[in-house]
Protein backbone atom coordinates (compact mmCIF):
# COMPACT_ATOMS: atom_id res chain seq x y z
CA UNK A 1 0.00 0.00 0.00
CA UNK A 2 1.78 2.96 -1.22
CA UNK A 3 0.47 6.26 0.72
CA UNK A 4 0.94 8.05 -2.37
CA UNK A 5 -1.65 5.87 -3.61
CA UNK A 6 -4.00 6.19 -1.01
CA UNK A 7 -6.81 8.59 0.57
CA UNK A 8 -6.65 9.78 3.51
CA UNK A 9 -9.64 7.55 5.11
CA UNK A 10 -7.75 4.82 4.16
CA UNK A 11 -4.92 5.90 5.74
CA UNK A 12 -7.44 6.53 8.84
CA UNK A 13 -8.69 2.94 8.31
CA UNK A 14 -5.07 1.55 8.48
CA UNK A 15 -4.00 3.31 11.33
CA UNK A 16 -6.34 1.56 13.29
CA UNK A 17 -4.74 -1.72 12.42
CA UNK A 18 -1.46 -0.77 12.56
CA UNK A 19 1.10 2.12 13.62
CA UNK A 20 3.89 1.25 11.37
CA UNK A 21 5.52 2.85 8.04
CA UNK A 22 8.03 2.19 5.66
CA UNK A 23 9.91 5.32 4.31
CA UNK A 24 12.62 4.74 1.51
CA UNK A 25 15.68 6.72 1.71
CA UNK A 26 17.98 7.44 -0.79
CA UNK A 27 19.97 10.01 -2.60
CA UNK A 28 20.47 12.00 -6.15
CA UNK A 29 23.94 11.20 -6.93
CA UNK A 30 26.12 10.36 -10.36
CA UNK A 31 26.10 5.68 -10.30
CA UNK A 32 29.43 6.10 -12.82
CA UNK A 33 28.94 5.87 -16.68
CA UNK A 34 25.81 3.28 -17.09
CA UNK A 35 24.39 3.76 -13.33
CA UNK A 36 21.26 6.16 -12.77
CA UNK A 37 21.62 8.95 -11.15
CA UNK A 38 18.72 7.85 -9.13
CA UNK A 39 19.95 4.92 -8.52
CA UNK A 40 20.47 5.23 -4.67
CA UNK A 41 16.56 6.18 -4.18
CA UNK A 42 15.20 4.02 -6.70
CA UNK A 43 16.25 0.88 -4.91
CA UNK A 44 14.87 0.95 -1.69
CA UNK A 45 11.67 2.52 -3.45
CA UNK A 46 10.98 -0.58 -5.67
CA UNK A 47 12.16 -3.18 -3.00
CA UNK A 48 9.79 -1.51 -0.27
CA UNK A 49 6.73 -0.86 -3.15
CA UNK A 50 6.97 -4.45 -3.64
CA UNK A 51 6.84 -5.59 -0.26
CA UNK A 52 4.43 -3.24 0.56
CA UNK A 53 1.92 -4.87 -2.18
CA UNK A 54 2.69 -8.46 -0.89
CA UNK A 55 2.06 -7.68 3.15
CA UNK A 56 -0.24 -4.91 2.80
CA UNK A 57 1.84 -2.79 4.74
CA UNK A 58 2.44 1.30 4.66
CA UNK A 59 5.06 2.85 2.26
CA UNK A 60 5.88 6.42 2.30
CA UNK A 61 6.92 9.01 -0.53
CA UNK A 62 10.80 8.31 -1.28
CA UNK A 63 12.82 10.80 0.47
CA UNK A 64 15.04 11.09 -2.64
CA UNK A 65 17.86 13.37 -1.89
CA UNK A 66 20.58 13.20 0.84
CA UNK A 67 23.99 13.66 1.53
CA UNK A 68 26.35 13.61 -1.75
CA UNK A 69 28.44 16.72 -1.40
CA UNK A 70 30.98 14.56 -2.78
CA UNK A 71 29.33 13.68 -5.67
CA UNK A 72 28.66 17.07 -6.71
CA UNK A 73 31.68 16.71 -9.14
CA UNK A 74 29.50 15.44 -11.78
CA UNK A 75 26.35 17.00 -13.31
CA UNK A 76 22.83 15.79 -12.17
CA UNK A 77 24.17 15.35 -8.72
CA UNK A 78 22.22 16.89 -5.95
CA UNK A 79 22.68 16.78 -1.68
CA UNK A 80 21.77 18.43 1.56
CA UNK A 81 23.65 19.72 3.98
CA UNK A 82 23.27 17.80 7.19
CA UNK A 83 21.40 20.16 8.82
CA UNK A 84 19.27 20.01 6.22
CA UNK A 85 18.17 16.81 6.08
CA UNK A 86 18.15 16.76 9.70
CA UNK A 87 15.60 19.01 10.25
CA UNK A 88 13.58 17.58 7.26
CA UNK A 89 13.70 14.53 8.48
CA UNK A 90 12.30 15.71 12.15
CA UNK A 91 9.32 17.50 10.01
CA UNK A 92 8.86 14.15 8.31
CA UNK A 93 8.77 12.60 11.38
CA UNK A 94 6.70 14.88 13.26
CA UNK A 95 4.12 14.80 10.37
CA UNK A 96 3.63 11.21 10.74
CA UNK A 97 3.68 10.70 14.66
CA UNK A 98 0.67 13.87 15.01
CA UNK A 99 -1.23 10.97 13.05
CA UNK A 100 -0.65 8.07 15.34
CA UNK A 101 2.16 6.31 13.77
CA UNK A 102 4.64 5.02 16.37
CA UNK A 103 7.11 2.88 14.57
CA UNK A 104 9.15 4.32 11.34
CA UNK A 105 11.46 2.14 9.39
CA UNK A 106 13.75 4.10 6.86
CA UNK A 107 14.97 1.83 3.93
CA UNK A 108 18.04 3.58 3.10
CA UNK A 109 20.15 3.24 -0.33
CA UNK A 110 22.75 5.42 0.53
CA UNK A 111 25.94 4.56 2.96
CA UNK A 112 26.65 8.73 2.79
CA UNK A 113 23.34 9.05 4.54
CA UNK A 114 23.38 6.88 7.34
CA UNK A 115 25.40 8.99 9.93
CA UNK A 116 22.99 11.46 9.28
CA UNK A 117 19.85 9.66 9.66
CA UNK A 118 20.81 8.64 12.85
CA UNK A 119 21.72 11.91 14.06
CA UNK A 120 17.95 12.93 12.72
CA UNK A 121 16.67 10.16 15.64
CA UNK A 122 18.77 11.43 18.17
CA UNK A 123 17.66 15.13 17.77
CA UNK A 124 14.17 13.67 17.77
CA UNK A 125 14.71 11.42 20.60
CA UNK A 126 16.37 15.11 22.75
CA UNK A 127 12.87 16.32 22.33
CA UNK A 128 11.61 13.70 24.70
CA UNK A 129 14.59 13.46 27.08
CA UNK A 130 15.03 16.46 27.49
CA UNK A 131 11.44 17.13 29.04
CA UNK A 132 11.82 13.72 31.05
CA UNK A 133 8.86 12.33 29.23
CA UNK A 134 9.07 8.91 27.65
CA UNK A 135 8.87 8.51 23.66
CA UNK A 136 6.44 6.53 22.12
CA UNK A 137 8.04 6.26 18.92
CA UNK A 138 10.94 4.29 18.05
CA UNK A 139 12.61 4.53 14.73
CA UNK A 140 15.14 2.63 12.74
CA UNK A 141 17.31 2.52 9.67
CA UNK A 142 18.27 -0.49 7.63
CA UNK A 143 20.34 -0.30 4.14
CA UNK A 144 18.66 -2.81 1.78
CA UNK A 145 21.95 -4.44 0.92
CA UNK A 146 22.31 -5.60 4.38
CA UNK A 147 18.98 -6.91 5.09
CA UNK A 148 19.64 -11.22 5.44
CA UNK A 149 20.40 -13.08 2.39
CA UNK A 150 20.93 -10.08 -0.20
CA UNK A 151 24.38 -9.86 0.35
CA UNK A 152 24.28 -13.87 -0.31
CA UNK A 153 22.47 -13.33 -3.51
CA UNK A 154 24.91 -10.30 -4.33
CA UNK A 155 27.89 -12.24 -3.71
CA UNK A 156 27.15 -15.02 -6.14
CA UNK A 157 25.94 -13.07 -9.02
CA UNK A 158 28.78 -10.87 -9.05
CA UNK A 159 32.05 -12.76 -7.25
CA UNK A 160 34.12 -10.01 -8.38
CA UNK A 161 33.90 -6.60 -9.54
CA UNK A 162 31.08 -5.62 -6.65
CA UNK A 163 32.72 -2.85 -5.64
CA UNK A 164 31.18 -0.18 -3.41
CA UNK A 165 30.00 2.89 -5.45
CA UNK A 166 27.74 1.75 -8.95
CA UNK A 167 27.74 -1.55 -8.06
CA UNK A 168 26.55 -4.28 -10.54
CA UNK A 169 23.59 -5.29 -7.62
CA UNK A 170 22.45 -2.00 -7.49
CA UNK A 171 22.51 -0.64 -11.17
CA UNK A 172 20.92 -4.41 -11.74
CA UNK A 173 17.98 -3.29 -9.11
CA UNK A 174 17.33 0.08 -11.00
CA UNK A 175 17.64 -1.93 -14.79
CA UNK A 176 14.96 -4.23 -13.12
CA UNK A 177 12.65 -1.69 -12.16
CA UNK A 178 13.43 0.81 -15.35
CA UNK A 179 14.41 -1.81 -18.22
CA UNK A 180 13.88 1.23 -21.00
CA UNK A 181 16.88 3.10 -19.33
CA UNK A 182 19.65 0.15 -19.64
CA UNK A 183 22.94 1.68 -20.64
CA UNK A 184 24.83 -0.52 -22.35
CA UNK A 185 28.53 1.46 -21.82
CA UNK A 186 32.52 0.18 -22.04
CA UNK A 187 34.51 1.43 -19.39
CA UNK A 188 37.89 1.29 -18.73
CA UNK A 189 39.20 -0.64 -16.38
CA UNK A 190 37.17 -3.05 -16.16
CA UNK A 191 37.32 -2.99 -12.21
CA UNK A 192 37.20 0.33 -11.26
CA UNK A 193 40.04 1.01 -8.54
CA UNK A 194 39.13 1.93 -5.27
CA UNK A 195 40.77 5.02 -2.61
CA UNK A 196 39.57 6.90 0.10
CA UNK A 197 37.67 10.80 -0.62
CA UNK A 198 37.11 13.60 0.85
CA UNK A 199 35.09 16.83 -0.98
CA UNK A 200 33.82 17.13 -4.29
CA UNK A 201 36.82 18.13 -6.42
CA UNK A 202 39.18 14.99 -4.37
CA UNK A 203 36.53 12.25 -5.48
CA UNK A 204 36.51 13.54 -8.95
CA UNK A 205 40.25 13.11 -9.41
CA UNK A 206 40.76 9.93 -7.95
CA UNK A 207 37.46 8.28 -9.50
CA UNK A 208 36.97 10.27 -12.68
CA UNK A 209 34.39 7.99 -14.28
CA UNK A 210 32.92 7.80 -11.17
CA UNK A 211 32.85 4.11 -9.84
CA UNK A 212 34.50 2.83 -6.57
CA UNK A 213 36.23 -0.48 -7.14
CA UNK A 214 32.74 -1.50 -9.22
CA UNK A 215 32.10 -3.46 -12.96
CA UNK A 216 28.70 -2.61 -13.11
CA UNK A 217 28.62 -3.49 -16.46
CA UNK A 218 27.51 -6.94 -15.02
CA UNK A 219 24.28 -5.40 -14.45
CA UNK A 220 21.57 -6.75 -16.08
CA UNK A 221 17.37 -6.97 -14.93
CA UNK A 222 17.05 -10.62 -14.75
CA UNK A 223 20.06 -10.49 -12.19
CA UNK A 224 17.96 -7.34 -10.53
CA UNK A 225 14.59 -9.05 -10.27
CA UNK A 226 16.50 -12.20 -8.22
CA UNK A 227 18.17 -9.31 -5.57
CA UNK A 228 14.57 -7.29 -5.43
CA UNK A 229 12.93 -10.71 -4.46
CA UNK A 230 15.69 -11.68 -1.61
CA UNK A 231 15.48 -8.35 -0.25
CA UNK A 232 11.22 -7.93 -0.73
CA UNK A 233 10.99 -11.14 1.13
CA UNK A 234 13.42 -10.16 4.28
CA UNK A 235 11.92 -6.77 3.90
CA UNK A 236 8.46 -8.03 5.17
CA UNK A 237 9.96 -10.23 7.34
CA UNK A 238 12.09 -7.26 9.22
CA UNK A 239 9.32 -5.11 9.28
CA UNK A 240 6.82 -7.44 10.61
CA UNK A 241 8.79 -7.79 13.82
CA UNK A 242 9.34 -4.16 14.29
CA UNK A 243 5.74 -3.10 14.11
CA UNK A 244 4.63 -6.37 16.17
CA UNK A 245 2.16 -6.95 13.65
CA UNK A 246 1.75 -9.80 11.00
CA UNK A 247 1.45 -8.89 7.31
CA UNK A 248 -1.42 -7.14 6.80
CA UNK A 249 -2.33 -10.13 3.67
CA UNK A 250 -1.87 -12.54 5.93
CA UNK A 251 -3.86 -10.64 8.46
CA UNK A 252 -6.96 -10.68 6.66
CA UNK A 253 -6.62 -14.12 5.79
Amino acid sequence: MLLHHASWPEVEAYLKRCKGIVIPIGSTEQHGPNGLVGTDAICPEVIAAEAGAQSGFLIGPTFNVGIAQHHLGFPGSMTLRPTTMIAALNDWIESLTRHGFDRIYFLNGHGGNITTINAAFAEYYANFSLDAAPCPVRLTQRNWWELPGVGDVCRRLFPAGEGSHATPSEVSVTYYAHPHAVKRVEMTPKIAPSASFADAADYRRNFPDGRIGSDPSQATPDKGAEIVAAAKAALIGEVSDFFGVKPLAQAAE
